[in-house]
């Protein structure tokens, strides 16, 4: 799978290469876990309301809340993130990753009520 070379990456404005590798290891231990809270990062949180067009909902909780409690909230998440509506400049290879972990991981995830 190409997501697991860190060669992928450039360094961005606000995030290097590394972090960015370190972001999507979030985003598959996230994923890879159904969506729990536990696994959902500050620093995942900080790149989704910083890089991909989400708002911040005041921190992190208020923002898992609105986007991983419910199923269907969940649902139009991951359609807005996959759609690529946004992708904030610098960020684009980062964001292409994250959406074909999704991909490979949206099994793992509980289904949409």
């Amino acid at each position: 799978m190409k997501t697991e070379n860190n060669n992928i990456f450039a360094d961005a404005a606000f995030m290097t290469a590394g972090e960015k590798q370190l972001v999507l290891q979030n985003w598959k231990t996230f994923l890879k876990n159904g969506l729990k809270r536990e696994h959902f990062t500050k620093r995942l949180y900080q790149h989704l309301h910083l890089h991909c067009g989400y708002i911040a909902h005041y921190n992190i909780e208020g923002f898992y809340s609105t986007y991983f409690e419910a199923g269907q909230d969940a649902e139009r998440f991951f359609d807005h993130f996959c759609k690529g509506v946004y992708s904030a400049s610098g960020y684009h290879d980062l964001n292409t990753a994250m959406t074909e972990v999704f991909q490979e991981f949206k099994n793992y995830i509980e289904k949409w009520k």
